[in-house]
């Protein structure tokens, strides 16, 4: 009896004080002694105890110590929209890229409200069924900074979403804008329709640097060299023969404050190789990699394995308000790919995201705030098409892309509604349409190609389409050929419907011979329903031996020429469009209501120069050696040889009588 006494009385006391004061020696601080006290319950300890875990497992999934701090904790899909009740806190950086901790408790600021986040991360997907049969995908990735990267006094050490290379780049050459893609094929305009982000074959570099920059030139050969090992690309072959200075082509597409073209550089590698080590590079850019979110579907043997592969970075100030007071910082991820479904193997005009991609959804991106799929759903004129989307989701929007309204299916990743029972989202597309329905032809679409015979001249044919039946619209043409293709610039005519075109603006710069490519900008008005012929002539030189590739029987390639133009629309911008919306909306700039601005490229030229016979020095060695050893053999076996007097071969009989007096022990004869 005493001793059930005695236990409900130790019940009762850890009941009703299980929380008591615990006093700890913390440490000794310059030589005084210093103890904290804390109450401390099972409860709490709970409580601090699951951050810790999440964060050594976000450690272990992202060790990306440059651009990650330990505030960037993201968790399992099961518990990805729970929040902790005492989460880690970020720290801020501000404009002078003081990283501060504001002073928190349980996760909000003294005042109340959340520290506020100056970065942010959004994923979309776009997929669209071509009439060729083939898939178009264009995946983007944005990630925006409220920050001042070209602050030479205050600079910014901490990174969070913003890759570190690229930023410390964007400080040390004080660039402004900065643009480049590697593409592996050339766009079928014709078969697929504009693109989305044009791009010509092989890679493309343009950037504009500050005002302040004092030598353009040493930084945008030191930035080339920066950027060949950043993205693992033989960037290091961009030197004055082939960059040029354009004067009114590629003007800032950002917040410009430096419009001055002599602080403008741009050149073209037509001839570079996109694989999978420019893929890799390209993907350790994003915040989560390629471990989650719409990355994980960027596998090199898919991708490669296309008829169409398109990466691109673009970096470039952005307005954060509407007064534009403020600038961020914005850099855009961009992937195209055009999928041949008949050349993989399956003739149906059906996909599906594994079929193509050998993946599926399972979550977004954890640091991106918004995560989106767009399926292009658009019907064709004719309104014949029986198209069959799986799963179906209610939510859909309508969009003018290209000057036309299109229509589209949204997944939002960020909701659990896409992903189903399975937690995994597989978008199954089928489709059926006739075999001889006809695309329309785009507004504007361009062709090159290199005329004439021998290997002495030739002539350079540009073709631009204007396929609109009543609308006429000029067009800046910008032609960059290399210094040993000598242009005949008195031989240039534009010929549009049988008459001859005059351009209102001409810019020509001469080349010089292994210094700069010639140069040449033309502002055309295309009249309506009408294809303008442009040819100039041009006189191939004379390399020296050391000067030509490795293989000179491929030939030289020739950049592409560059379409800029206010194309008609025949959709007029939506009266309620906002920076809201998707991202690709973005990607077409509507400068009226009744035009979109669009940059067209044209093919690649392939040109033979006179090449020599790089095979003669090695059969003049042959020959050379055959006859010294001949020639030279000969004589120096007379003069060394010795004679000798040799006594003639005894007969038959005698040599048998030798043998025989030798088995008789007689001396031979």
């Amino acid at each position: 009896m005493a001793g059930a006494v005695f236990g409900m009385l130790l019940l009762f006391v850890f009941i009703n004080f299980g929380s008591l004061p615990i006093k700890s020696e913390v440490s000794h601080l310059d030589g005084e002694q210093t103890f904290s006290t804390s109450k401390v319950s099972t409860e709490e300890v709970h409580q601090n105890q699951v951050p810790d875990t999440s964060y050594h497992h976000h450690r272990e999934t992202f060790q990306d110590e440059e651009r990650a701090d330990p505030a960037e904790l993201w968790t399992s899909p099961e518990s990805r929209s729970q929040q902790y009740e005492t989460p880690l806190v970020e720290s801020q950086v501000e404009e002078g890229g003081q990283s501060e901790a504001p002073a928190t408790r349980n996760g909000l600021a003294e005042s109340g409200q959340p520290p506020k986040v100056n970065d942010r991360f959004q994923e979309e997907l776009v997929i669209r069924p071509l009439l060729s049969g083939d898939v178009y995908s264009s995946f983007q990735f944005r990630t925006s900074w409220d920050t001042d990267l070209l602050n030479k006094q205050k600079k910014v050490s901490h990174f969070r979403l913003f890759p570190k290379s690229l930023g410390q780049v964007i400080s040390k050459f004080s660039i402004r804008e900065l643009h480049i893609s590697f593409t592996q094929g050339f766009w079928r305009t014709q078969q697929w329709g504009p693109p989305f982000l044009p791009a010509p074959p092989g890679v493309e570099l343009w950037v504009w640097f500050e005002h302040t920059v004092q030598d353009v030139d040493t930084s945008w050969k030191e930035l080339t060299s920066v950027l060949s090992g950043i993205f693992c690309a033989s960037l290091n072959f961009i030197d004055s023969t082939n960059t040029i200075q354009p004067s009114a082509s590629f003007k800032p597409l950002g917040v410009a404050n430096v419009t001055d073209q002599r602080f403008l550089r741009y050149a073209v590698l037509p001839r570079e190789v996109v694989c999978t080590e420019n893929l890799t590079p390209w993907k350790k850019l994003l915040p989560c990699e390629s471990k989650a979110g719409l990355a994980v579907l960027l596998k090199s043997e898919k991708l490669f394995h296309s008829s169409f592969h398109s990466q691109a970075v673009h970096i470039q100030p952005i307005c954060q308000d509407l007064q534009c007071k403020k600038t961020s910082w914005e850099l855009r991820q961009t992937l195209s790919i055009v999928f041949d479904l008949h050349a993989t193997g399956q003739s149906k005009r059906e996909w599906s995201l594994f079929k193509m991609f050998s993946r599926t959804l399972t979550e977004p991106c954890p640091l991106a705030s918004t995560s989106k799929v767009y399926v292009d759903i658009t019907e064709t004129p004719k309104g014949d098409d029986m198209i069959e989307v799986a799963p179906a989701v209610t939510l859909q929007m309508h969009a003018v892309v290209l000057g036309d309204r299109r229509k589209y299916m949204v997944y939002d990743l960020m909701t659990p509604e896409p992903y189903g029972s399975l937690r995994s989202l597989n978008i199954l597309l089928k489709w059926k349409l006739q075999d001889s329905e006809e695309m329309l032809p785009p507004i504007l679409h361009a062709e090159r190609y290199v005329g004439g015979y021998g290997l002495q001249t030739g002539e350079i044919h540009t073709l631009i389409y204007n396929n609109h039946p009543f609308r006429a619209f000029p067009i800046l043409l910008m032609e960059s050929v290399p210094w040993y293709l000598r242009l005949y610039i008195h031989t240039l005519s534009v010929i549009s419907k049988g008459r001859e075109n005059k351009p209102s603006y001409i810019h020509y710069r001469p080349s010089k011979d292994r210094q700069y490519p010639h140069l040449l900008e033309m502002l055309v008005q295309l009249p309506p329903n009408s294809i303008t012929k442009v040819t100039v002539q041009f006189e191939r030189a004379l390399l020296k031996w050391t000067e030509y590739p490795p293989d000179p029987n491929h030939g030289f390639y020739v950049s592409s020429s560059v379409l800029s133009a206010q194309v008609p629309s025949a959709v007029a911008l939506d009266a309620n469009h906002t920076t809201e919306g998707p991202l690709f909306t973005n990607l077409f700039p509507i400068m009226e209501e009744s035009s979109y601005f669009m940059r067209v490229y044209t093919e690649p030229l392939l040109v033979n120069l006179p090449t020599p016979d790089f095979s003669m020095p090695y059969n003049v060695i042959c020959l050379t050696c055959t006859v010294v050893a001949v020639g030279y053999g000969s004589l120096y076996n007379l003069l060394t040889r010795t004679f000798q007097v040799e006594e003639p071969s005894a007969g038959l009989a005698k040599r048998i009588a030798n043998v025989i007096r030798r088995l008789r022990g007689v001396p031979p004869l």
